[in-house]
């Protein structure tokens, strides 16, 4: 099995993945949604499908849900994809509810601890953290988000060097743009793949780096930022953010 939050991401992952024949858990926080994708699955790659309703923006315990709807169940490959962007960049004091940023940490957390130990049961699994490059730079405008991945790739490589030696692999994922709804970009490019596109490469890394930024094109990027003093690309994030914000508010004030 399969278990996933959905987005276009991860919903790419669990493509590639059903397509080998994997069994899905889905789950997210709207029932309509998970049920379309997955009748649509079923159809079409003829694996089996559960869903579980779950809103991690909500305060309430929901683990013990989910705990109960995996009763049963080998999770061979767990994926972690819970997270809200801004819809802009924005000074720190400015953000609106700061808590649902960080509710993927909490995620994080809690999934891995309520799947891991089948895992080490078995001797296997496969654990796909998805970060983001902003949290491999302090980013200004986007602190709290980039905080938060930075948090996402520490935490998966230190899982991945504690468990790698019980069969355990780990994976911190750290995609630049990708063309999807949340990055607001329509029409993928070489160095802004499409979902499909990026997934493809990314699981082609997959037990062979436990980081990773997924493709040649973000790992090209990766690679030039790396060159960079950490000041000065602090400062390039700063005034690309800086850009963005101004054109945001500029059509905003437009409507």
């Amino acid at each position: 099995y399969l278990i996933y939050d959905y987005s276009n991401v991860s919903c790419s992952v669990f493509l590639q993945l059903a397509k080998r024949g994997m069994k899905v858990v889905l789950i997210s926080r709207s029932k309509e949604k998970l049920d379309q994708v997955s009748s649509e699955i079923r159809e079409k790659y003829k694996v089996e499908t559960k869903v579980i309703v779950a809103d991690f923006g909500e305060r309430e315990d929901i683990y013990k849900g989910i705990k109960a709807g995996l009763e049963g169940l080998e999770i061979g490959v767990l994926v972690n994809n819970v997270g809200m962007a801004y819809s802009y960049p924005e000074y720190f004091i400015d953000v609106p509810e700061l808590e649902k940023v960080t509710i993927t940490n909490v995620f994080l957390l809690q999934m891995t601890r309520l799947v891991l130990p089948g895992m080490l049961e078995r001797s296997k699994g496969i654990i796909l953290n998805i970060a983001s490059a902003a949290g491999m730079y302090p980013t200004p405008l986007l602190t709290l988000y980039s905080a938060t991945k930075a948090f996402v790739d520490y935490f998966s490589r230190g899982l991945h060097a504690e468990y790698k030696s019980k069969g355990i692999i780990v994976q911190s994922v750290l995609p630049y743009y990708v063309a999807t709804k949340m990055s607001k970009i329509r029409k993928p490019t070489f160095d802004k793949p499409s979902p499909e596109t990026y997934v493809r490469a990314a699981l082609g890394t997959v037990g062979l780096q436990s980081q990773t930024n997924g493709c040649l094109a973000h790992a090209l990027m990766g690679w030039v930022f790396s060159f960079l003093p950490t000041s000065a690309t602090i400062n390039i994030l700063l005034n690309v953010n800086k850009q963005i914000r101004a054109r945001y508010l500029k059509k905003m004030k437009e409507k």
